[in-house]
C-alpha cells in the first residue's frame, strides 16, 4: 500500500512537535520524529511510504496537493497541534479532493485530544488515530489492503455512516527497541539542514530514547495525550547503536538531541548509556532534557560521555506557583542544578512561563531576578500556553480564564505564541509584556554579553550556532 505522511504546511517554518508549537523566534525548528517513526513502522511493514515535511520544505498547500497527486496514495496520515487544526484540516481536505479516494487520517495532540470534534471540522477526514499512533496506523494500512473491518483497528475513532465509532485504546509500544531507527528515516525521507534548535550546533538530529514521563506538570502536552505518564525505554544498547549509527551514515551531524521529555528520569539507564558511549568511543555531542533534581556525579559522567547542553524547565521563582502546576520542584534546587552544572562545565537552555496559576507582577519580576542571577547559555520566557486533554486547559476552561474561543487565537498572525489567559491578577497583556520585557533584559545585559563572547572565544564552535539563530531572534526582540 502506498501512503503519504504528511506534515502540513502551516505559517512557514511552524515547528509543529515543539511542545509549544509555535513559529518560533531563535528560528527553532523541530524534526517531525513522530511521523518518522510512524513512517519507519509503516516500511518494515512492507508498505511504500513518503513522508513529506512541508514546514522544513517550505512547501504551500498547491505544491503539497501536486507532490500527493503525483504520489497517489491509499492512505493519507496528517499531523495536527491545536494553533494548527483549522489549517491542518483544510489542507488534507483539499488534497482530498485530488485523491476521493484515499483514505485520510489525522494524528497527534489536538486530534488525540478530541476526535470527534475534529472528525466534525471536515466530511473529508475518515478517522482518527488516537494517541501513541505508530501501529494504529501500521494495523489500518494492513485492514485497509485487506478490506478488513475497521472496527478491528485499537486505538481508531472512525466515521460509519452519521455515526462515529471508537474502537478500544492501544496499549502504549513495550517494547522499543522493536522500533526503526528515527535516524534512519531522516537519512531516506528528510534534509536534516532544513533542522535546527537554537541552542544546539548545526547540524544536529533529534531522537527519542523513552516514551512517556512519570512525572505530573499539569501542562506538559505530549504525556497527557499521546504517551502516558510511565517513561518507557530503550535499552541502552539499542540507544548507543543509534549513537554509531548517525557517527557512521551521517557524519555531517554535529549533535544529537535527546527528546524524551525527561531523559534522565531513570538515572541508572542514563548512567548506562554514557558508559556505553565512552566504551566505544563515540566522540559525538549530544544534549537533552532534564529535571533541576538531577545529581552533580550523573552530569559528570555526562559531560565526559559527550553531553554539551542540559534544556530544562524551571518555570518559575515563585514556590507556590510550582507547586501548584504540580511540577514537583523547589527554589533552591533550581539554584543548586545549575551550580552543579557549571562545575560540570555543562550549558544549561533554561524555560520559565508566564501566567501559572498563582503568580502575580511580583512573581513574575522574581523570576526575571532569578534568570539573570542564573545567567544561563540561553533562556526563554514564554506564555503559559493550556492545550486541550492537559488539566492546565481543564483548569483555565473552570476557571473561565481563556480569553479566546477558537483554536487559531492560541497563535499570534507571525506564528508566535499567543497569551491565552485572563486571570484576576495578571491580563494576557501583562503576560505578553513580560515575555517580550523579559527577553530584552536577559539577553542585553552586559554579564550575558560578556559570557557569552567569552565562550565563543573559548569554543569556536560555537560561532556557527550563535549566529544562525541571532539573526531571526534579535530582529524579534525589537
Amino acid at each position: 500500500m502506498k501512503v503519504l505522511v504528511l506534515n502540513p504546511p502551516f505559517k512557514g517554518k511552524y515547528s509543529r512537535t515543539s511542545r509549544s508549537p509555535a513559529v518560533t523566534r531563535g528560528g527553532t525548528l523541530y524534526y517531525p520524529f513522530w511521523l518518522a517513526y510512524c513512517t519507519g513502522v509503516l516500511e518494515q511493514a512492507g508498505h511504500q511510504v513518503q513522508l513529506l515535511d512541508a514546514p522544513a520544505e517550505d512547501l504551500s498547500t498547491e505544491a503539497v496537493v501536486d507532490r500527493a497527486a503525483a504520489f497517489n496514495p491509499d492512505l493519507i496520515v496528517a499531523d495536527t497541534t491545536t494553533p494548527s487544526i483549522y489549517n491542518d484540516v483544510a489542507v488534507v481536505a483539499r488534497v482530498k479532493l485530488a485523491l476521493p479516494k484515499a483514505f485520510v487520517v489525522l494524528v497527534g495532540t489536538h486530534a488525540s485530544a478530541l476526535p470527534e470534534e475534529t472528525l466534525a471540522l471536515s466530511p473529508g477526514i475518515d478517522a482518527v488515530a488516537r494517541g501513541e499512533y505508530d501501529y494504529t496506523i501500521r494495523d489500518l494500512a494492513r485492514c485497509l489492503e485487506s478490506g478488513g473491518n475497521l472496527a478491528c483497528v485499537s486505538g481508531l475513532v472512525f466515521r460509519d455512516g452519521e455515526d462515529i465509532r471508537y474502537n478500544e485504546a492501544r496499549p502504549r509500544i513495550e517494547d522499543l527497541d522493536s522500533l526503526p531507527f528515527v535516524s534512519e528515516v531522516y537519512r531516506r525521507h528528510l534534509n536534516i539542514r532544513n533542522y535546527f534548535f537554537a541552542a544546539a550546533d548545526y547540524p544536529m538530529v533529534m531522537l527519542i530514547t523513552g516514551r512517556g514521563c512519570p512525572f505530573r506538570c499539569f501542562f506538559c502536552v505530549y504525556p497527557q495525550t499521546i504517551h502516558g505518564r510511565r517513561y518507557r525505554l530503550r535499552s541502552a544498547e539499542n540507544v548507543v547503536d543509534e549513537f554509531e549509527y548517525i557517527a557512521r551514515e551521517l557524519p555531517e551531524v554535529r549533535e544529537i538531541g535527546i527528546e524524551d521529555d525527561t531523559f534522565t528520569a531513570n538515572r541508572q539507564r542514563t548512567r548506562d548509556i554514557c558508559e556505553l558511549i565512552l566504551s566505544r568511543g563515540l566522540p559525538i555531542k549530544w544534549y537533552c532534557n532534564v529535571r533541576v533534581d538531577l545529581d552533580l556525579e550523573t552530569m559528570r559522567l555526562m559531560k565526559r560521555a559527550g553531553c554539551r547542553l542540559l534544556t530544562v524547565g524551571f518555570e518559575s521563582a515563585d514556590q507556590e506557583a510550582l507547586n501548584l502546576m504540580h511540577k514537583g520542584i523547589t527554589v533552591e534546587q533550581i539554584r543548586r542544578f545549575v551550580e552543579d552544572a557549571r562545575k560540570a562545565n555543562l550549558l544549561v537552555h533554561g524555560c520559565f512561563m508566564a501566567g501559572n496559576p498563582g503568580e502575580t507582577r511580583e512573581s513574575l519580576e522574581k523570576s526575571l531576578s532569578l534568570a539573570k542571577e542564573l545567567n544561563c547559555d540561553s533562556m526563554q520566557f514564554y506564555p503559559l500556553i493550556v492545550y486541550p486533554g492537559t488539566e492546565a486547559y481543564q483548569w483555565a476552561e473552570e476557571k473561565g480564564f481563556l480569553a479566546v474561543q477558537r483554536y487559531d487565537a492560541w497563535l499570534q498572525e507571525d506564528g508566535h505564541y499567543s497569551c491565552l489567559l485572563n486571570s484576576p491578577e495578571l491580563t494576557r497583556e501583562d503576560i505578553a509584556c513580560f515575555c517580550d520585557r523579559a527577553t530584552r533584559e536577559y539577553y542585553l545585559r552586559p554579564r550575558y554579553i560578556m559570557m557569552k563572547a567569552r565562550r565563543i572565544i573559548g569554543h569556536p564552535g560555537e560561532i556557527r550556532r550563535t549566529v544562525k539563530s541571532a539573526g531571526t531572534f534579535f530582529r524579534s526582540l525589537f
